[in-house]
Protein backbone atom coordinates (compact mmCIF):
# COMPACT_ATOMS: atom_id res chain seq x y z
CA UNK A 1 0.00 0.00 0.00
CA UNK A 2 1.25 3.56 -0.55
CA UNK A 3 3.31 5.06 2.24
CA UNK A 4 1.35 7.03 4.80
CA UNK A 5 2.93 10.10 6.31
CA UNK A 6 4.51 10.04 9.77
CA UNK A 7 2.09 11.32 12.36
CA UNK A 8 2.05 12.46 15.93
CA UNK A 9 3.90 10.72 18.75
CA UNK A 10 0.72 10.69 20.85
CA UNK A 11 0.36 7.08 21.90
CA UNK A 12 3.57 6.09 20.13
CA UNK A 13 4.81 4.09 23.11
CA UNK A 14 1.50 2.27 23.39
CA UNK A 15 1.41 1.58 19.67
CA UNK A 16 4.98 0.32 19.77
CA UNK A 17 4.14 -2.02 22.64
CA UNK A 18 1.10 -3.20 20.73
CA UNK A 19 3.12 -4.05 17.65
CA UNK A 20 6.00 -5.62 19.55
CA UNK A 21 3.66 -7.87 21.49
CA UNK A 22 1.89 -8.89 18.28
CA UNK A 23 5.19 -9.83 16.64
CA UNK A 24 5.05 -6.96 14.15
CA UNK A 25 7.70 -4.41 13.30
CA UNK A 26 6.85 -0.72 13.58
CA UNK A 27 8.98 1.96 11.97
CA UNK A 28 9.39 4.90 14.33
CA UNK A 29 10.83 8.12 13.00
CA UNK A 30 14.50 8.58 13.78
CA UNK A 31 16.46 11.50 15.19
CA UNK A 32 16.75 14.88 13.62
CA UNK A 33 20.50 15.05 13.12
CA UNK A 34 21.40 14.78 9.45
CA UNK A 35 24.87 16.29 9.74
CA UNK A 36 26.74 13.00 9.50
CA UNK A 37 27.03 10.50 6.70
CA UNK A 38 25.88 7.45 8.64
CA UNK A 39 22.38 6.17 9.22
CA UNK A 40 19.86 4.31 7.15
CA UNK A 41 20.70 3.23 3.63
CA UNK A 42 18.41 4.57 0.91
CA UNK A 43 18.79 3.64 -2.74
CA UNK A 44 20.31 6.62 -4.51
CA UNK A 45 18.32 5.80 -7.65
CA UNK A 46 15.06 6.22 -5.76
CA UNK A 47 15.61 9.89 -4.93
CA UNK A 48 17.61 12.48 -6.80
CA UNK A 49 18.94 15.81 -5.51
CA UNK A 50 16.67 18.64 -6.54
CA UNK A 51 17.04 20.09 -10.01
CA UNK A 52 14.16 22.48 -9.46
CA UNK A 53 14.72 26.25 -9.50
CA UNK A 54 14.46 26.72 -5.72
CA UNK A 55 18.17 27.37 -5.90
CA UNK A 56 19.99 30.60 -5.24
CA UNK A 57 23.13 29.06 -6.68
CA UNK A 58 24.15 25.52 -7.53
CA UNK A 59 26.42 23.81 -5.05
CA UNK A 60 29.63 24.01 -7.04
CA UNK A 61 31.97 25.17 -4.28
CA UNK A 62 32.90 23.46 -1.03
CA UNK A 63 32.87 20.20 -2.96
CA UNK A 64 33.80 17.95 -0.05
CA UNK A 65 31.00 19.29 2.13
CA UNK A 66 28.59 19.16 -0.79
CA UNK A 67 29.37 15.48 -1.23
CA UNK A 68 28.50 14.82 2.41
CA UNK A 69 25.20 16.65 1.98
CA UNK A 70 24.43 14.95 -1.32
CA UNK A 71 24.76 11.56 0.34
CA UNK A 72 22.20 12.57 2.98
CA UNK A 73 19.77 14.24 0.58
CA UNK A 74 17.94 11.03 -0.44
CA UNK A 75 17.47 10.06 3.20
CA UNK A 76 15.90 13.42 3.98
CA UNK A 77 13.57 13.18 0.99
CA UNK A 78 12.51 9.69 2.09
CA UNK A 79 11.84 10.86 5.64
CA UNK A 80 9.93 14.01 4.70
CA UNK A 81 7.79 12.87 1.78
CA UNK A 82 9.93 14.13 -1.10
CA UNK A 83 9.84 17.61 -2.61
CA UNK A 84 6.88 19.94 -2.70
CA UNK A 85 6.59 21.63 -6.07
CA UNK A 86 4.84 24.98 -6.45
CA UNK A 87 6.61 27.54 -8.69
CA UNK A 88 5.03 30.57 -7.02
CA UNK A 89 5.94 29.31 -3.56
CA UNK A 90 9.44 28.41 -4.71
CA UNK A 91 10.02 31.90 -6.09
CA UNK A 92 8.92 33.47 -2.80
CA UNK A 93 11.23 31.25 -0.73
CA UNK A 94 14.16 31.73 -3.15
CA UNK A 95 13.67 35.52 -2.90
CA UNK A 96 14.10 35.35 0.88
CA UNK A 97 17.20 33.17 0.60
CA UNK A 98 18.63 35.52 -2.01
CA UNK A 99 18.18 38.51 0.30
CA UNK A 100 20.06 36.71 3.06
CA UNK A 101 22.98 35.66 0.85
CA UNK A 102 23.77 39.33 0.14
CA UNK A 103 24.75 39.83 3.79
CA UNK A 104 26.29 36.40 4.40
CA UNK A 105 29.47 36.37 6.46
CA UNK A 106 30.79 33.78 4.00
CA UNK A 107 30.20 35.16 0.48
CA UNK A 108 31.79 32.09 -1.11
CA UNK A 109 29.13 29.78 0.32
CA UNK A 110 26.47 28.71 -2.15
CA UNK A 111 23.06 27.43 -1.05
CA UNK A 112 20.39 25.11 -2.37
CA UNK A 113 17.02 25.09 -0.66
CA UNK A 114 14.44 22.34 -0.99
CA UNK A 115 10.81 22.62 0.12
CA UNK A 116 9.83 19.30 1.70
CA UNK A 117 6.36 17.83 1.26
CA UNK A 118 5.75 17.35 4.97
CA UNK A 119 3.13 18.82 7.32
CA UNK A 120 5.67 18.86 10.14
CA UNK A 121 7.06 22.25 11.14
CA UNK A 122 10.77 22.03 10.49
CA UNK A 123 13.84 23.47 8.82
CA UNK A 124 17.45 22.28 8.87
CA UNK A 125 20.74 22.51 7.04
CA UNK A 126 23.50 20.19 5.87
CA UNK A 127 27.19 20.97 5.50
CA UNK A 128 27.84 22.30 2.03
CA UNK A 129 24.84 24.62 1.84
CA UNK A 130 21.85 22.30 1.49
CA UNK A 131 18.89 23.98 3.22
CA UNK A 132 15.49 22.43 3.86
CA UNK A 133 12.14 23.87 4.91
CA UNK A 134 8.85 21.98 5.21
CA UNK A 135 5.52 23.14 3.85
CA UNK A 136 4.25 22.74 7.41
CA UNK A 137 6.60 25.48 8.57
CA UNK A 138 5.59 27.72 5.67
CA UNK A 139 1.94 27.25 6.63
CA UNK A 140 2.63 28.40 10.20
CA UNK A 141 4.76 31.45 9.34
CA UNK A 142 2.99 34.76 8.74
CA UNK A 143 5.47 36.89 6.86
CA UNK A 144 8.79 36.85 5.02
CA UNK A 145 10.63 38.14 8.08
CA UNK A 146 9.67 35.02 10.07
CA UNK A 147 10.77 32.78 7.21
CA UNK A 148 14.00 34.76 6.90
CA UNK A 149 14.69 34.27 10.62
CA UNK A 150 14.39 30.49 10.28
CA UNK A 151 16.46 30.22 7.12
CA UNK A 152 19.12 32.59 8.45
CA UNK A 153 19.37 30.41 11.57
CA UNK A 154 20.03 27.36 9.39
CA UNK A 155 22.49 29.29 7.22
CA UNK A 156 24.24 30.18 10.47
CA UNK A 157 24.81 26.48 11.11
CA UNK A 158 26.41 26.19 7.67
CA UNK A 159 28.67 29.23 7.91
CA UNK A 160 29.79 28.23 11.42
CA UNK A 161 30.55 24.66 10.26
CA UNK A 162 28.36 23.27 13.03
CA UNK A 163 27.72 20.01 11.21
CA UNK A 164 31.40 19.12 11.02
CA UNK A 165 32.02 20.33 14.55
CA UNK A 166 29.24 18.08 15.83
CA UNK A 167 30.65 15.11 13.92
CA UNK A 168 34.01 15.70 15.56
CA UNK A 169 32.44 16.11 19.01
CA UNK A 170 30.37 12.93 18.58
CA UNK A 171 33.51 11.05 17.54
CA UNK A 172 35.41 12.34 20.58
CA UNK A 173 32.62 11.32 22.95
CA UNK A 174 32.35 7.90 21.28
CA UNK A 175 36.06 7.30 21.87
CA UNK A 176 35.79 8.52 25.47
CA UNK A 177 32.80 6.22 26.07
CA UNK A 178 34.65 3.23 24.63
CA UNK A 179 37.70 3.91 26.76
CA UNK A 180 35.56 4.22 29.89
CA UNK A 181 33.66 1.01 29.26
CA UNK A 182 36.77 -0.96 28.18
CA UNK A 183 38.71 0.03 31.27
CA UNK A 184 35.97 0.33 33.86
CA UNK A 185 33.44 -2.17 32.47
CA UNK A 186 29.89 -1.76 33.74
CA UNK A 187 30.87 -0.09 37.00
CA UNK A 188 29.02 2.98 38.34
CA UNK A 189 32.10 5.05 37.50
CA UNK A 190 31.87 3.97 33.84
CA UNK A 191 28.16 4.77 33.74
CA UNK A 192 28.82 8.19 35.24
CA UNK A 193 31.48 8.85 32.59
CA UNK A 194 29.04 7.96 29.81
CA UNK A 195 26.37 10.25 31.29
CA UNK A 196 28.85 13.10 31.54
CA UNK A 197 29.73 12.60 27.89
CA UNK A 198 26.09 12.78 26.86
CA UNK A 199 25.60 15.94 28.89
CA UNK A 200 28.66 17.53 27.27
CA UNK A 201 27.29 16.68 23.83
CA UNK A 202 23.85 18.07 24.73
CA UNK A 203 25.39 21.31 26.00
CA UNK A 204 27.55 21.50 22.87
CA UNK A 205 24.43 21.17 20.69
CA UNK A 206 22.56 23.77 22.71
CA UNK A 207 25.45 26.22 22.39
CA UNK A 208 25.44 25.65 18.62
CA UNK A 209 21.74 26.44 18.46
CA UNK A 210 22.15 29.65 20.45
CA UNK A 211 25.08 30.67 18.27
CA UNK A 212 22.99 30.02 15.14
CA UNK A 213 20.19 32.11 16.64
CA UNK A 214 22.55 35.05 17.08
CA UNK A 215 24.02 34.67 13.60
CA UNK A 216 20.59 34.33 12.02
CA UNK A 217 19.04 37.33 13.77
CA UNK A 218 22.01 39.48 12.81
CA UNK A 219 21.82 38.33 9.18
CA UNK A 220 18.07 38.86 8.84
CA UNK A 221 18.38 42.28 10.46
CA UNK A 222 21.22 43.27 8.13
CA UNK A 223 19.12 42.09 5.19
CA UNK A 224 16.45 44.59 6.25
CA UNK A 225 13.95 42.17 7.79
CA UNK A 226 12.24 42.75 11.12
CA UNK A 227 14.73 41.07 13.51
CA UNK A 228 12.07 40.56 16.18
CA UNK A 229 10.49 37.97 13.87
CA UNK A 230 12.79 35.27 15.28
CA UNK A 231 11.40 35.50 18.81
CA UNK A 232 7.88 35.88 17.46
CA UNK A 233 8.10 32.72 15.37
CA UNK A 234 9.73 30.72 18.17
CA UNK A 235 6.65 31.52 20.23
CA UNK A 236 4.35 30.45 17.38
CA UNK A 237 6.18 27.14 16.99
CA UNK A 238 6.03 26.43 20.70
CA UNK A 239 2.29 27.16 20.80
CA UNK A 240 1.64 25.02 17.72
CA UNK A 241 3.69 22.16 19.18
CA UNK A 242 1.52 22.24 22.31
CA UNK A 243 -1.62 22.28 20.17
CA UNK A 244 -0.58 19.19 18.22
CA UNK A 245 0.51 17.36 21.35
CA UNK A 246 -3.18 17.35 22.25
CA UNK A 247 -4.83 17.05 18.83
CA UNK A 248 -2.60 14.36 17.31
CA UNK A 249 -1.76 16.07 14.03
CA UNK A 250 1.69 14.76 13.09
CA UNK A 251 5.01 13.43 14.31
CA UNK A 252 6.62 15.78 16.87
CA UNK A 253 9.94 13.93 16.48
CA UNK A 254 10.17 15.44 12.99
CA UNK A 255 9.55 19.00 14.17
CA UNK A 256 11.96 21.92 14.57
CA UNK A 257 11.61 22.00 18.35
CA UNK A 258 12.59 18.31 18.60
CA UNK A 259 16.11 19.10 17.40
CA UNK A 260 16.31 22.80 18.29
CA UNK A 261 16.00 23.31 22.05
CA UNK A 262 13.27 25.75 22.93
CA UNK A 263 12.69 27.56 26.19
CA UNK A 264 11.42 30.96 27.36
CA UNK A 265 15.04 31.93 27.96
CA UNK A 266 15.85 31.25 24.32
CA UNK A 267 12.98 33.44 23.16
CA UNK A 268 14.20 36.13 25.56
CA UNK A 269 17.72 35.91 24.13
CA UNK A 270 16.32 36.22 20.61
CA UNK A 271 14.44 39.36 21.63
CA UNK A 272 17.62 40.80 23.15
CA UNK A 273 19.56 40.18 19.92
CA UNK A 274 16.74 41.83 17.94
CA UNK A 275 16.83 45.00 20.04
CA UNK A 276 20.31 45.74 18.75
CA UNK A 277 18.65 46.66 15.46
CA UNK A 278 15.99 48.89 16.97
CA UNK A 279 12.53 48.66 18.40
CA UNK A 280 10.29 45.68 17.78
CA UNK A 281 8.69 45.92 14.36
CA UNK A 282 11.56 47.79 12.73
CA UNK A 283 12.50 46.42 9.36
CA UNK A 284 10.31 44.95 6.64
CA UNK A 285 7.99 42.00 7.05
CA UNK A 286 6.83 41.52 3.43
CA UNK A 287 3.62 39.96 4.69
CA UNK A 288 1.62 40.45 1.48
CA UNK A 289 4.19 38.78 -0.78
CA UNK A 290 4.58 35.93 1.70
CA UNK A 291 0.84 35.31 1.95
CA UNK A 292 0.56 35.42 -1.82
CA UNK A 293 3.25 32.75 -2.02
CA UNK A 294 1.57 30.33 0.40
CA UNK A 295 -2.00 30.81 -0.86
CA UNK A 296 -3.14 27.35 -1.94
CA UNK A 297 -0.41 25.54 0.01
CA UNK A 298 -1.25 21.92 0.84
CA UNK A 299 -2.10 21.49 4.52
CA UNK A 300 -1.91 18.16 6.33
CA UNK A 301 -1.95 14.84 4.51
CA UNK A 302 -1.88 14.15 0.78
CA UNK A 303 -4.17 11.85 -1.26
CA UNK A 304 -1.30 9.34 -1.41
CA UNK A 305 -1.32 9.15 2.38
CA UNK A 306 -5.03 9.18 3.05
CA UNK A 307 -7.00 11.71 5.06
CA UNK A 308 -8.07 11.91 8.68
CA UNK A 309 -11.41 13.63 9.07
CA UNK A 310 -12.49 13.67 12.71
CA UNK A 311 -12.62 10.06 13.88
CA UNK A 312 -12.53 8.58 10.36
CA UNK A 313 -9.60 7.60 8.16
CA UNK A 314 -10.27 7.65 4.40
CA UNK A 315 -7.87 6.74 1.62
CA UNK A 316 -9.13 7.86 -1.81
CA UNK A 317 -6.38 6.06 -3.75
CA UNK A 318 -6.96 2.74 -1.97
CA UNK A 319 -10.69 3.33 -1.82
CA UNK A 320 -11.14 2.29 1.81
CA UNK A 321 -12.32 3.85 5.05
CA UNK A 322 -12.73 3.02 8.73
CA UNK A 323 -13.68 4.88 11.90
CA UNK A 324 -12.65 4.80 15.55
CA UNK A 325 -14.91 5.51 18.54
CA UNK A 326 -15.27 8.93 20.10
CA UNK A 327 -12.39 9.68 22.46
CA UNK A 328 -9.76 8.09 20.19
CA UNK A 329 -7.11 10.14 18.36
CA UNK A 330 -5.98 8.93 14.92
CA UNK A 331 -2.31 9.14 13.94
CA UNK A 332 -1.57 8.81 10.21
CA UNK A 333 1.95 7.35 10.14
CA UNK A 334 4.59 6.23 7.64
CA UNK A 335 3.66 2.56 7.52
CA UNK A 336 0.43 2.38 9.46
CA UNK A 337 -2.47 4.31 10.90
CA UNK A 338 -2.64 4.13 14.67
CA UNK A 339 -5.13 5.47 17.18
CA UNK A 340 -5.11 5.72 20.95
CA UNK A 341 -7.98 6.06 23.34
CA UNK A 342 -9.23 5.72 26.90
CA UNK A 343 -7.93 2.95 29.14
CA UNK A 344 -4.58 2.68 27.34
CA UNK A 345 -6.31 1.19 24.31
CA UNK A 346 -4.53 1.30 20.95
CA UNK A 347 -5.51 0.51 17.37
CA UNK A 348 -3.21 -0.20 14.44
CA UNK A 349 -4.24 -0.39 10.78
CA UNK A 350 -1.97 -1.31 7.87
CA UNK A 351 -1.90 -3.25 4.61
CA UNK A 352 0.09 -6.27 3.48
CA UNK A 353 0.47 -8.34 0.33
CA UNK A 354 -1.07 -11.81 0.68
CA UNK A 355 -1.41 -14.47 -2.02
CA UNK A 356 -5.00 -14.26 -3.32
CA UNK A 357 -5.26 -18.02 -2.96
CA UNK A 358 -4.44 -17.90 0.76
CA UNK A 359 -7.45 -18.07 3.05
CA UNK A 360 -7.50 -15.23 5.57
CA UNK A 361 -7.93 -17.66 8.45
CA UNK A 362 -4.73 -19.41 7.33
CA UNK A 363 -2.97 -16.07 7.06
CA UNK A 364 -3.83 -15.14 10.65
CA UNK A 365 -2.35 -18.45 11.81
CA UNK A 366 0.82 -18.12 9.70
CA UNK A 367 3.00 -17.02 12.61
CA UNK A 368 2.96 -13.23 12.57
CA UNK A 369 0.69 -12.95 15.66
CA UNK A 370 2.33 -13.81 18.99
CA UNK A 371 0.11 -15.38 21.63
CA UNK A 372 -2.61 -16.29 19.14
CA UNK A 373 -5.65 -18.14 20.49
CA UNK A 374 -6.05 -20.55 17.59
CA UNK A 375 -9.54 -21.56 18.70
CA UNK A 376 -10.72 -17.96 18.19
CA UNK A 377 -9.81 -17.76 14.48
CA UNK A 378 -12.90 -17.60 12.27
CA UNK A 379 -13.97 -16.34 8.85
CA UNK A 380 -16.49 -13.50 8.63
CA UNK A 381 -17.84 -10.99 6.12
CA UNK A 382 -17.54 -7.25 6.77
CA UNK A 383 -19.64 -4.95 4.59
CA UNK A 384 -19.35 -7.36 1.67
CA UNK A 385 -15.62 -8.01 2.11
CA UNK A 386 -14.05 -11.36 3.01
CA UNK A 387 -12.48 -11.12 6.46
CA UNK A 388 -11.25 -13.13 9.40
CA UNK A 389 -11.03 -12.35 13.12
CA UNK A 390 -9.09 -13.73 16.07
CA UNK A 391 -7.91 -12.99 19.61
CA UNK A 392 -4.45 -13.07 21.18
CA UNK A 393 -2.65 -12.39 24.46
CA UNK A 394 0.97 -11.39 25.08
CA UNK A 395 3.02 -9.51 27.70
CA UNK A 396 0.08 -8.17 29.71
CA UNK A 397 -1.95 -7.19 26.64
CA UNK A 398 -5.01 -8.64 24.97
CA UNK A 399 -5.61 -8.24 21.25
CA UNK A 400 -8.41 -8.44 18.77
CA UNK A 401 -7.20 -9.07 15.20
CA UNK A 402 -9.24 -8.41 12.07
CA UNK A 403 -7.93 -8.96 8.52
CA UNK A 404 -9.97 -7.85 5.52
CA UNK A 405 -9.48 -8.47 1.80
CA UNK A 406 -10.49 -5.58 -0.43
CA UNK A 407 -9.45 -4.63 -3.95
CA UNK A 408 -6.65 -7.17 -4.11
CA UNK A 409 -5.14 -5.90 -0.86
CA UNK A 410 -5.31 -7.35 2.64
CA UNK A 411 -5.76 -4.87 5.48
CA UNK A 412 -5.07 -5.57 9.14
CA UNK A 413 -6.82 -4.01 12.11
CA UNK A 414 -5.28 -4.76 15.50
CA UNK A 415 -6.97 -3.48 18.64
CA UNK A 416 -5.08 -3.78 21.93
CA UNK A 417 -5.98 -3.22 25.56
CA UNK A 418 -4.35 -4.12 28.88
CA UNK A 419 -5.48 -7.44 30.27
CA UNK A 420 -8.71 -7.01 32.19
CA UNK A 421 -10.02 -4.08 30.13
CA UNK A 422 -13.61 -5.13 29.32
CA UNK A 423 -14.00 -2.71 26.39
CA UNK A 424 -11.76 -4.54 23.91
CA UNK A 425 -14.43 -6.61 22.15
CA UNK A 426 -16.83 -3.68 21.83
CA UNK A 427 -14.21 -1.28 20.45
CA UNK A 428 -12.69 -3.86 18.09
CA UNK A 429 -16.13 -4.80 16.79
CA UNK A 430 -16.98 -1.15 16.17
CA UNK A 431 -13.72 -0.43 14.34
CA UNK A 432 -13.77 -3.62 12.26
CA UNK A 433 -17.44 -3.19 11.41
CA UNK A 434 -16.81 0.36 10.18
CA UNK A 435 -14.40 -0.78 7.45
CA UNK A 436 -15.87 -0.20 4.02
CA UNK A 437 -14.90 0.43 0.42
CA UNK A 438 -15.46 3.93 -0.89
CA UNK A 439 -17.76 4.57 -3.83
CA UNK A 440 -16.68 6.66 -6.79
CA UNK A 441 -18.77 9.50 -5.42
CA UNK A 442 -17.11 9.17 -1.99
CA UNK A 443 -13.66 9.35 -3.53
CA UNK A 444 -14.58 12.31 -5.71
CA UNK A 445 -15.72 14.27 -2.65
CA UNK A 446 -12.42 13.72 -0.83
CA UNK A 447 -10.05 16.61 -1.44
CA UNK A 448 -6.83 17.61 0.31
CA UNK A 449 -6.87 20.56 2.67
CA UNK A 450 -5.16 23.79 1.67
CA UNK A 451 -4.17 27.12 3.15
CA UNK A 452 -6.20 29.91 1.63
CA UNK A 453 -5.66 33.60 2.25
CA UNK A 454 -8.90 35.57 2.57
CA UNK A 455 -9.75 39.19 3.34
CA UNK A 456 -11.94 39.90 6.36
CA UNK A 457 -15.32 41.27 5.30
CA UNK A 458 -17.72 43.48 7.27
CA UNK A 459 -19.56 41.53 9.94
CA UNK A 460 -17.01 38.74 10.12
CA UNK A 461 -15.24 37.82 13.36
CA UNK A 462 -12.40 35.46 14.18
CA UNK A 463 -15.01 32.98 15.41
CA UNK A 464 -17.18 33.12 12.32
CA UNK A 465 -14.22 32.81 9.94
CA UNK A 466 -12.78 29.89 11.92
CA UNK A 467 -16.16 28.13 12.02
CA UNK A 468 -16.19 28.05 8.21
CA UNK A 469 -12.93 26.07 8.04
CA UNK A 470 -13.28 22.40 7.05
CA UNK A 471 -11.50 19.16 7.83
CA UNK A 472 -10.00 20.24 11.16
CA UNK A 473 -10.93 20.17 14.83
CA UNK A 474 -10.63 22.95 17.44
CA UNK A 475 -11.16 25.43 14.64
CA UNK A 476 -10.93 28.72 16.51
CA UNK A 477 -7.76 27.72 18.35
CA UNK A 478 -6.12 26.55 15.13
CA UNK A 479 -7.20 29.72 13.30
CA UNK A 480 -5.60 31.83 16.03
CA UNK A 481 -2.37 29.79 15.90
CA UNK A 482 -2.08 29.96 12.13
CA UNK A 483 -2.53 33.72 12.19
CA UNK A 484 -0.48 34.38 15.36
CA UNK A 485 -3.52 35.90 17.07
CA UNK A 486 -3.60 35.98 20.87
CA UNK A 487 -6.57 34.34 22.53
CA UNK A 488 -9.51 36.72 22.37
CA UNK A 489 -7.94 38.91 19.69
CA UNK A 490 -10.26 40.36 17.06
CA UNK A 491 -9.85 40.78 13.31
CA UNK A 492 -10.53 43.95 11.38
CA UNK A 493 -12.20 44.52 8.04
CA UNK A 494 -9.57 44.34 5.30
CA UNK A 495 -7.17 42.10 7.25
CA UNK A 496 -5.72 39.17 5.34
CA UNK A 497 -5.93 35.91 7.26
CA UNK A 498 -5.16 32.24 6.62
CA UNK A 499 -7.91 29.64 6.72
CA UNK A 500 -8.02 25.90 5.99
CA UNK A 501 -10.40 24.62 3.35
CA UNK A 502 -10.67 21.90 0.72
CA UNK A 503 -11.43 24.43 -2.04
Amino acid sequence: MPRIRPGTVIGANRAARLCAAAGLSLFLAGCQMFSGIGGDTVRESAFRPSDRPVTVDSVSRNDRLAELARAQHPRILATYGGEYSDPRLERMVAKVVGSLTTVSSNPTQAYRITILNSPNVNAFALPGGYLYVTRGLLALANDSAELAAVIAHEMGHVTANHGLQRQQKEAEEAVATKVATDILGASPTAKAAVIRGKLRLAQFSRNQELEADAIGIQASGQAGYDPSAAGRFLQSMAAYSDFRAISGASDASLDFLASHPNAPQRIQLAQQHARRFGASGDGRRDRDSFLQGIDGLLFGDTPEEGFVRGNTFMHPRLGISFSVPDGFVIDNSAVAVTATGPGDMAIRFDGVVVDPETRLTDYIGSGWVAGLDESSVRAVTINGNDAAVARARAEGWQFDITVIRSGGQVYRLLTAAPLGNPSLAEVAGSVGGSFRTLSSADKARLKPLRIRVVTVRPGQTAGSIAAAMVGVDRKLELFQLLNALPQGASVSVGDKVKIITDQ
